[in-house]
């Protein structure tokens, strides 16, 4: 099938782009000796999950038990779930997951850990867990010092589970390079307190689990870490470039779209909305605009309804007509995959692969 087969909105994914951004990574974990387990959030389609092992990573992370649950069709070895697991139908699924590959759980409190504890007791099966400390982002975790010492103390005390390390998530830090030296500095010197006092009571954590996209290739610099967990490279996205992690050119995404109407001067309406893209802003801009046009970037995507997008054509480079298709990178590619049922793996024009988005929706 030919890209111009294909109905509108569709989700588009250059593959030439996304392979060269599966091997960037890879490349990168086994220069600096860190292991690769990057979270799945981003695409949720377990043949790119599998693509992602094959290429170096040690197995997946998700969020929740219901995209473990999709991982495990990838085949991996290993699943991280970097969310607390509460609720004992919850448990019971993942203790099922637990029987089909290793999983591992981030969590932040004794009442977590005593249900994973009591879940791996009751269903005969294992987990591995890491204390998780918030680093500077203000969303889960302990507060780095003696209470992730206390935490890690009462991890290990718990039948039916494993203390595997540490874990945190940067995402406070919105910049790569010289802009987000300093954070990484200062996040570099929290973990490194953590660890000394974790060594200081005879614990050594066998990972210390962190990283993200933005961060992604400056992980090197924190001490201490082993294992990065970065999601949106695999595509990657407008909020990706505006970090310094990535260029347009890196941006496997894009959302074909047609022009319904012209009917308005210096404006054009596109086929898909909110239910499209999701409505994200850019991070750390109060610029409304919700893509980047690819044929014309001067365009501004400013404002969209359920099913209309708007697009102000009065810097645009060139004008547009009904029926013409045209493609918009996403300002965040995680949440706009998750509207999508498939997405289209694409090279020289053709439609090379079509992937179901099977954990689309799972949010438990």
């Amino acid at each position: 099938m030919q890209i111009s087969e294909l109905e509108t909105p569709a989700l588009l994914i250059d593959l030439d782009i996304f392979e060269r951004n599966l091997k960037r990574a890879a490349d990168y974990t086994r220069q600096h000796g860190l292991r690769l387990r990057p979270h799945t959030k981003t695409h949720k389609v377990p043949e790119v999950g599998r693509r992602q092992i094959e290429s170096g990573a040690v197995g997946l992370t998700v969020a929740k038990v219901g995209e473990a649950e999709v991982m495990l069709r990838s085949g991996t070895p290993d699943l991280l779930v970097a969310y607390p697991v509460i609720g004992a139908s919850k448990l019971r699924r993942l203790a099922e997951v637990a029987r089909q590959t290793r999983v591992t759980v981030a969590l932040d409190s004794e009442e977590a850990a005593r249900s994973l504890s009591t879940a791996a007791v009751e269903q005969g099966v294992g987990f591995g867990v890491l204390a998780e400390m918030d680093v500077g982002l203000g969303r889960v975790g302990v507060t780095p010092g003696p209470d992730v010492v206390a935490l890690a103390k009462f991890l290990q005390s718990l039948p039916g589970l494993s203390f595997e390390g540490i874990t945190f998530y940067p995402g406070h830090i919105k910049k790569a390079g010289e802009d987000g030296a300093s954070d990484e500095a200062r996040l570099s010197q929290t973990v490194r307190g953590v660890l000394d006092l974790l060594r200081h009571d005879g614990i050594v954590p066998n990972i210390v689990s962190g990283g993200s996209t933005p961060s992604l290739f400056d992980c090197h610099t924190v001490d201490g870490l082993t294992e990065i967990r970065p999601g949106t490279y695999v595509y990657n996205d407008v909020n990706t470039v505006v970090s310094g992690a990535c260029t347009f050119d890196d941006c496997a995404v894009s959302i074909l779209v047609t022009v319904v109407s012209t009917a308005r001067p210096n404006q054009m309406i596109i086929d898909g909305g909110s239910k499209t893209f999701s409505s994200d802003r850019l991070v750390g801009s109060t610029a409304l605009s919700f893509g980047r046009l690819v044929e014309a970037p001067g365009a501004v995507f400013c404002n969209m309804n359920e099913e209309h997008g708007y697009v102000n054509l009065e810097k645009a480079e060139r004008r547009f007509a009904v029926g013409d298709r045209v493609r918009m990178i996403p300002n965040h590619v995680c949440a706009a995959v998750n509207l999508h049922e498939n997405v289209y793996g694409v090279r020289n024009g053709t439609v090379e692969v079509t992937w179901q988005v099977e954990g689309r929706g799972k949010l438990q």
